[in-house]
């Protein structure tokens, strides 16, 4: 059984429950697609992450983003 995970930071409250279920089936049908698999069996994990708590070159999102304002 496949599990693919998806992380993404959460902006402007987030993706909404429609977003992430059109993103679920698209990369579910992708993976069949590529694989020859079925897609009946794949799980698809989304997890978002507040921009407060990710981080790149030790700096976060967040601050990173009002330095470039």
């Amino acid at each position: 059984m496949p599990v693919i995970n998806i992380k993404m930071t959460k902006e402007d409250g987030g993706a909404t429950v429609e977003q992430k279920e059109e993103l679920a089936k698209g990369i579910t049908e992708l993976f069949s697609k590529i694989f020859n698999r079925s897609s009946s069996n794949a799980v698809v994990l989304v997890e978002e992450f507040s921009t407060d708590n990710y981080y790149i070159g030790g700096k976060s999102v967040t601050k990173i983003r009002k330095e470039q304002k």
